[in-house]
């Protein structure tokens, strides 16, 4: 999975760099597709790729994660 996303991501980069590079008339077309991909295949991929077997719990505002947090601020008191 880490090899898709790194090649998802250097053919989007390659992609914006030729078409600031290269004056053809598709240029603007490559920018766009460039940009296009790091955020509709990138940073989708990405994040469920560092997401992936966690609790999503663990990142929520609740009653017992305000509760840990008081305590930790208080015992670096």
């Amino acid at each position: 999975m880490k090899y898709i996303i790194l090649l998802v991501f250097i053919a989007c980069i390659t992609s914006i760099i030729v078409g600031y590079t290269i004056d053809v008339s598709y240029s603007q077309k490559l920018i766009g597709g460039g940009v296009l991909g790091l955020f509709f295949v990138f940073i989708p991929l990405f994040s469920y790729h560092r997401w992936k077997g966690r609790d999503i719990k663990e990142y929520m505002i609740t009653k017992e994660n305000l509760d840990k947090m008081r305590d930790n601020e208080r015992r670096k008191k």
